[in-house]
């Protein structure tokens, strides 16, 4: 009896035993993989080409490399219908609402420059004199983003890594590397050209120039790029632009005709030294140069905290203003341009490695084609004199209301009124700024006028007033928006602009690539605003705090 009790006993511990081992497999193999609830690149890339329209992607498609934009557009997610959502598309609140995820309504960034109510004075957007320039004793150096009301998408990834996540800021233009790069960034570097060629910061970010910087520029590195400016291809297959020679281009001082070659060194002395540089696509190089110098000097992307690098290409910009958006000039600055980006991404491949970054690329505006070349194809285009606008609305002033000093300042497309002119004489501001929106409506030259009072009440349904309201700050703007007809702008008559609500401004590339990003395409409609919350989604960090844009869920893996 003990023995079969004994063999019972065994046999129910044996029994057991195996219960459990199997339950223990079973917890095994049945547990649910961990799902990540983000991407952690070792480093964001975004980068913004200066006046890129997105008709240059499909343009120049057949001329492109396989290695740069094609690259981005085959193995990243292409959002083809993505525009920005306010007006005036200009540099610098192009470059601050891709970064903030908000249009100036939040931001404040309302211009390049504007007129400042309280200073009564015209201001920059960075400008900032209460620091000092690194690299150089010229108020080219005294920038900050002290005006920048917002964080950046670069500050909210420093504020998530305890600010172990670099953030560092590049372009030619001040406000091209200030303003993205946001108010918490290690660094931000632009480019000063005249007599210097090199690179210069300021006392907001640091004391003085770090040493690989400085070494950088003892090797004046603008100065091979003061060669020929020719084609990259010969230029018979650049049949997607005009003419080379045509009435339609500014050019350079000491070259009769704006056409190829360019002798850069030989044209330097009479365009501002090595400032000629910027309006070619080598300004692009020396650019890049720069930047891939601060990745590896700065160690982006070695370690477990995700750094940030904003990368602006200025020089497009500068080239589209002298020669207008359907030059050989243009054509030749994307061709060259896809081999930076081409360069860029094999140099991430190789330093960073492939799968442990994401690029994002877009456009701060874009631009419209010279008027007088419209016109001379029967589409409706023209030219406004500002001065004469302002001289037959002050002749109106005097007429109606016995006094020319009623506008304080007429900037941006904005008049400012003279407030405490009206309180002195007693004027009824609300009725001066209908009058003053009626005359103006009666221009020829004027599509659309809003006043103050009629954006406060953001209640706009229709596009062109959501578009002046998202770009209307309360303490910032003036007292009247007004609009000129498409086509037609405020500039000299030849090379192109920007700044309106028109497709052609608005309509920006936006790429993404690499890290969390899907492959694919979309033509469904989005906006500038939307970049910075889906990095923010992308990286599970919280969004910019003034966003008002929207996660582009289908771009994300």
């Amino acid at each position: 009896m003990k023995k079969f009790s004994l063999l019972l006993l065994l046999g129910f511990l044996l029994n057991a035993c195996a219960s459990v081992e199997n339950l223990d497999k079973s917890a095994v193999v049945d547990k649910e993989p961990e799902q990540s609830l983000y991407a952690q690149p070792k480093l964001v890339v975004g980068v913004v080409v200066d006046q890129m329209r997105y008709d240059y992607l499909t343009r120049f498609w057949d001329l492109y490399t396989d290695r740069g934009f094609k690259r981005l557009i085959n193995q990243g997610f292409n959002c083809k219908n993505n525009h920005y959502n306010y007006v005036p598309t200009y540099t610098a609140p192009g470059h601050a609402s891709v970064f903030t995820g908000t249009s100036p309504q939040v931001h404040g960034i309302i211009a390049n420059n504007w007129y400042d109510k309280q200073e009564k004075k015209k201001v920059y957007c960075v400008d900032d004199n209460t620091v000092n320039g690194l690299g150089t004793t010229l108020a080219a150096g005294q920038m900050s983003p002290k005006r920048l009301e917002t964080t950046s998408i670069a500050d909210q990834n420093r504020l998530h890594t305890q600010f172990r996540g670099k953030s560092i800021g590049i372009a030619i233009k001040d406000r091209g590397a200030i303003l993205p790069a946001g108010h918490s960034a290690n660094a931000a570097y632009w480019f000063l050209g005249g007599e210097e060629g090199k690179w210069i910061s300021s006392s907001y970010y640091m004391n003085e120039l770090p040493s690989w910087v400085q070494n950088f520029n003892a090797n004046e590195p603008a100065k091979k790029y003061l060669n020929t400016w020719n084609t990259l291809l010969p230029i018979a297959q650049y049949t997607q632009s005009g003419s080379d020679a045509n009435a339609y281009e500014f050019g350079f001082k000491g070259k009769e005709n704006p056409d190829f070659p360019y002798n850069l060194a030989k044209l330097a002395p009479e365009n501002g030294g090595y400032d000629i540089l910027k309006a070619t696509p080598f300004g692009n190089s020396l650019t890049l140069d720069f930047a891939l110098a601060a990745i590896e000097n700065e160690a982006l992307g070695k370690d477990q905290d995700t750094d940030f690098l904003t990368l602006s290409f200025s020089s497009p910009d500068y080239i589209g203003h002298n020669f207008g958006v359907n030059a050989k000039e243009i054509q030749d600055n994307y061709l060259r341009l896809d081999l930076e980006i081409a360069k860029l991404l094999e140099y991430l491949d190789t330093h960073i490695g492939k799968g442990e970054y994401t690029l994002f690329l877009t456009a701060d505006h874009g631009a419209i084609h010279v008027p007088n070349y419209l016109k001379d194809q029967k589409i409706p285009a023209g030219y406004v004199s500002s001065s004469d606008l302002k001289k037959r609305l002050k002749n109106y002033l005097g007429e109606a209301h016995a006094n020319v000093n009623l506008i304080e300042n007429t900037s941006n497309n904005q008049l400012f009124l003279n407030h405490e002119l009206i309180q002195e004489k007693n004027i009824d501001a609300l009725a001066l700024a209908e009058d003053i929106k009626a005359f103006l409506l009666a221009q020829p030259e004027i599509s659309r006028v809003f006043t103050r009072s009629e954006i406060e009440m953001n209640a706009a349904t229709e596009k062109t007033k959501l578009l002046v309201q998202n770009g209307f700050h309360q303490k910032r703007s003036g007292d009247l928006v007004f609009g000129f007809l498409p086509n037609y702008i405020s500039y000299p008559e030849k090379g192109s602009t920007h700044g309106t609500g028109f497709n052609y401004d608005t309509h920006a590339p936006l790429l993404f690539y690499g890290k969390g990003i899907r492959k694919g395409s979309s033509f469904n409609k989005t906006y500038i605003t939307d970049i910075a919350p889906t990095i923010a989604a992308l990286l599970g960090i919280a969004n910019p705090n003034g966003t008002t844009g929207e996660v582009i869920v289908e771009v994300l893996d």
